[in-house]
C-alpha cells in the first residue's frame, strides 16, 4: 500500500477553488435578482453595498486581527448603507475644478440628496422609501457621498460619512494636562473638573426593577423580552449621553488649548478581568468587575480619541508612572505626600494642593514615567528635613535570607532627595 506524504492542508485545500469576490460576487447577486422576486424588488445599490462591506470585512481579518466577520444578527445589526444619486462637480485641493486625465472634462462625484426643511429638521432620500425626515444636530447640511440607517432600541438613525475639518488651534500656545479618573472623569490642570454623565438615580432604580422583573419572568416569554428592552433603552440613553459629553468636552478642548496632553493609560489592561482559571481561581472578581464597569462608564478612549481627530499633531500622552506622586512645585516625589484620594500635601516643601490637579499640572509639564538622575531639582534656599533611618524587613517571617539572620537590616532614608547615583 502507497504511503502519501501530503499534509492534512494541502489535502483540505486540493482542487479547492478561490472564494468569488466583490466583482463576482455582484455578478451573481444579478443574477439572483433576476431568479428571485423578493430580492429584485429590493434596491441594487444597497445590496452592493452590502457586499462590498463584506469583502472589505474579509480584507481586514488579514490586518485588524478580529479574525473572519461574523454574521449579521436580527433586531441588533439592523441597517444599510446608501450611496449618493445626485452627479455634481468635484474640486482639487487648490479649490479649482477637478479635470479628467484621460478626456479633460471636469470630474463629477455622487452626492447624497439633502433638503433642510427649517433650523431643526431636514430630509434626505433613501432609495425605495423615498424622503425620509431626520432632526439635525449640526447647523450646516452634511455635504457627503454616502450615508448609513441603522436601527437601534427601537429609533431609526442617520449616519452621514463626512471628512471632519480640525479645529483650528488658538494660536495662544497655551498647554494643558489631562489626568483622568474614576471619580473625576478629568481633571485639568488649570483647577476644572469634568465629570462624564451617568443614568440619574430614579433612573438607575428603574433598571433594577426592570431586571429584577425580568429575572422573574418566564424563560421565552414576552414579559422578559420587553423588560430586557426597557433596560436596553435606559443603557442607550446612557451611552449617549456619554458620547455627546465627549464631543463636546473634545471641541472645547481643541479650540481653547494649542497643545493637549493625556495621561497615558493602557485601558484594556485595566479592565482586564481577574476571575482567573479552575486551577489558580482570581481574588475579589465582584469587585474587580465593578471597578471594570465603572473605568468604562468614564469614556477615557473616546475623549482622547476625538480630541486627537480634531486636533490632530496637538495632542501628546505622557507616561503614567509617578504623576499623581510628584509635587508639581518642587518635584519631590514621595508615596507618603498622597493624603487621600483627593488631597496632596507634599512632605519635603508643604505645598498643599487638590490630588487631581497635581497630577494633571505633572501632565502638562510633560513629567511623567520612572525618574532619572536630575529629575528632581532641590529649590536653592530651602532646607532639607532630617533624614530619618528606618529599618524595612523585606522578606516575610520565615523567610529572612541569610544577610538578614547575620544582623543586616534593609536601610532606608525617608524624606531625603535620591543619590546621584540613582
Amino acid at each position: 500500500m502507497a504511503c502519501s506524504c501530503r499534509s492534512s492542508g494541502s489535502l483540505r485545500y486540493q482542487g479547492r477553488k478561490a472564494a468569488p469576490g466583490f466583482a463576482a460576487q455582484c455578478r451573481q447577486l444579478t443574477e439572483a435578482r433576476r431568479e428571485t422576486e423578493w430580492l429584485g424588488s429590493g434596491n441594487a445599490d444597497v445590496q452592493q453595498q452590502a457586499l462590498k462591506d463584506f469583502a472589505r470585512a474579509k480584507q481586514a481579518r488579514f490586518t485588524s486581527g478580529f479574525g473572519e466577520p461574523t454574521w449579521r444578527r436580527k433586531y441588533r445589526h439592523e441597517g444599510f448603507r446608501v450611496i449618493g444619486t445626485d452627479r455634481v462637480p468635484e474640486f482639487g485641493t487648490d479649490g479649482g475644478p477637478k479635470l479628467s486625465a484621460r478626456t479633460g472634462r471636469q470630474v463629477l462625484g455622487r452626492s447624497v440628496v439633502v433638503h433642510k426643511l427649517n433650523r431643526r429638521w431636514a430630509r434626505v432620500k433613501v432609495p425605495g422609501c423615498g424622503w425620509v425626515r431626520f432632526r439635525l444636530n449640526r447647523p450646516e447640511l452634511p455635504t457627503a457621498k454616502t450615508f448609513r440607517v441603522t436601527l437601534r432600541n427601537g429609533q431609526w438613525h442617520v449616519a452621514f460619512a463626512v471628512i471632519s475639518v480640525p479645529v483650528e488651534a488658538p494660536g495662544t500656545g497655551e498647554v494643558i494636562g489631562i489626568d483622568r479618573d474614576v471619580k473625576i472623569t478629568a481633571a485639568l490642570s488649570d483647577g476644572r473638573k469634568l465629570n462624564c454623565p451617568q443614568l440619574s438615580v430614579k433612573e438607575r432604580a428603574q433598571v433594577c426593577k426592570h431586571q429584577r422583573r425580568a429575572a422573574r419572568a418566564p424563560k421565552g416569554s414576552e414579559q422578559k423580552t420587553a423588560e430586557y428592552a426597557k433596560v436596553a433603552k435606559l443603557k442607550a440613553r446612557e451611552a449617549d449621553r456619554r458620547k455627546d459629553w465627549c464631543e463636546k468636552t473634545s471641541t472645547m478642548l481643541a479650540r481653547t488649548y494649542g497643545l493637549v496632553r493625556f495621561e497615558k493609560l493602557n485601558i484594556k489592561n485595566m479592565t482586564r478581568l481577574a476571575r482567573g482559571t479552575a486551577g489558580q481561581p482570581g481574588k475579589q472578581v465582584k469587585q474587580k468587575a465593578g471597578l471594570n464597569r465603572a473605568i468604562l462608564a468614564q469614556d477615557w478612549g473616546l475623549l482622547r480619541q476625538r480630541t486627537e481627530h480634531k486636533a490632530p499633531g496637538r495632542v501628546e500622552d505622557v507616561p503614567a508612572p509617578y504623576t499623581s506622586l510628584r509635587c508639581s512645585a518642587c518635584g519631590w516625589i514621595d508615596k507618603n505626600s498622597r493624603k487621600s484620594q483627593a488631597e496632596f500635601v507634599c512632605s519635603f516643601c508643604g505645598f498643599t494642593c487638590n490630588a487631581e490637579t497635581n497630577a494633571a499640572t505633572n501632565v502638562a509639564a510633560g513629567q511623567g514615567g520612572i525618574p532619572r538622575p536630575g529629575d528632581q531639582p532641590v529649590p536653592e534656599g530651602w532646607q532639607r528635613p532630617p533624614a530619618v533611618r528606618v529599618s524595612v524587613n523585606l522578606n516575610p517571617p520565615g523567610l529572612e535570607s541569610p544577610s538578614l539572620k547575620r544582623g543586616r537590616t534593609s536601610k532606608g532614608i525617608v524624606g531625603e532627595p535620591l543619590p546621584p547615583s540613582y
